[in-house]
C-alpha cells in the first residue's frame, strides 16, 4: 500500500492551525491581566497628555513649522499669538486651514495645551 503524500501537509496545517489559536487566546488574557492591572494603557494616554505643550509641537508641528517655529512648509509660528487668539489657534489645529494645514494632528488636552502656549507668541 502507498502512502497518501497529503497526508504530511495535512497534519501540518492542524497543528498550526491549533498553534495560532491557542497563541491569540494566549494573548488576550495577558492583555486582559495588563487592564486589570491597573490600566496601563490609560496612564500611558495621561502622560501624553500631560507632555509639555513644546514637546507635543516638536512631535507633530515642528516638521512643518520648524522646530524654532520659524517656518518651513507650514508658516512661521513666532508670532502667531498677536494675530490669533487661543481660541482661534485652537480652531485652526482642530479644523485645519485651507488645504495645507490638516485638521485634528493634535486632539483634545494636548490642543488645548499647545493653542495657548502658542497664543503667549507675540
Amino acid at each position: 500500500m502507498k502512502k497518501n503524500p497529503l497526508i504530511p501537509f495535512a497534519w501540518t496545517a492542524v497543528i498550526g492551525l491549533i498553534l495560532i489559536i491557542g497563541v491569540s487566546f494566549w494573548a488576550l488574557q495577558q492583555g486582559g491581566e495588563e487592564s486589570a492591572e491597573g490600566n496601563e494603557g490609560n496612564g500611558e494616554k495621561q502622560e501624553q497628555a500631560e507632555a509639555a505643550p513644546e514637546e507635543i509641537y516638536a512631535q507633530s508641528c515642528a516638521s512643518c513649522h520648524g522646530g524654532d517655529l520659524g517656518g518651513q512648509v507650514g508658516p512661521a509660528l513666532t508670532a502667531v499669538g498677536g494675530k490669533y487668539s487661543k481660541d482661534e489657534i485652537l480652531g485652526i489645529i482642530n479644523n485645519g486651514k485651507g488645504s495645507g494645514m490638516p485638521a485634528g494632528l493634535i486632539q483634545g488636552e494636548q490642543a488645548e495645551a499647545v493653542a495657548k502656549w502658542l497664543s503667549e507668541k507675540k
